[in-house]
């Protein structure tokens, strides 16, 4: 069995995320992939996002921080929504005829989206952007992960953001490949 994947290219991040914009134009399934890749958020917990949870109905605008509890650790996170986040949450609900406090952002046929239909959504954009990687749902998360670390954010808070009891998971988590380890070195000149 082979182990998802971060997706580690910014060219191929980029084509990936705008497939459902671009390409094959569906604004609920680019904003679960862009979402996913802005929030670090795990699928279960992305899925069962209520509008409630990202917007303001009183105010009439989108919230600047969402907290959750988390369903697999039954932590508390808030994370705060970046411009990319909250640019698809935009366009998505002007996509959207009428929008309930409770109703889920990413409705399924009854509820919302389950983990199977995300991964199918998740696994058309990969093969269609013409991924070699072992893209899943998860990618998401790992992959908001692994730019974090290469924009300089220490593994210590990514810890604290993906609420890892351990170093060990993080480091899995960032997906460190030889490239990367090579450049560490290519760039110490002593």
């Amino acid at each position: 069995m082979s182990t998802t994947e971060p997706i580690r290219d910014l060219i191929k991040m980029k084509e990936f995320k705008n497939y459902y914009y671009d390409v094959k134009p569906n604004i609920r399934n680019y904003t679960l992939i862009c979402l996913g890749i802005n929030s670090a958020l795990r699928i279960s917990d992305l899925l069962s996002l209520r509008w409630i949870d990202v917007y303001d109905f009183d105010r009439k605008d989108f919230l600047h921080h969402v907290t959750i509890v988390e369903q697999k650790t039954h932590k508390k996170t808030t994370i705060a929504l970046n411009r990319n986040a909250l640019a698809a949450l935009s366009a998505y609900l002007e996509t959207r005829q009428t929008v309930l406090p409770d109703s889920y952002l990413f409705p399924g046929r009854d509820t919302h989206l389950s983990r199977s239909q995300a991964f199918r959504i998740i696994k058309a954009a990969a093969e269609n952007t013409h991924f070699e990687e072992n893209i899943s749902c998860h990618s998401l998360r790992k992959s908001f992960g692994y730019h974090a670390w290469k924009c300089g954010t220490p593994p210590a808070m990514l810890m604290a953001i993906y609420n890892h009891s351990s170093y060990q998971i993080t480091k899995r988590y960032l997906g460190i490949a030889q490239d990367d380890k090579d450049s560490v070195f290519l760039k110490i000149n002593l």
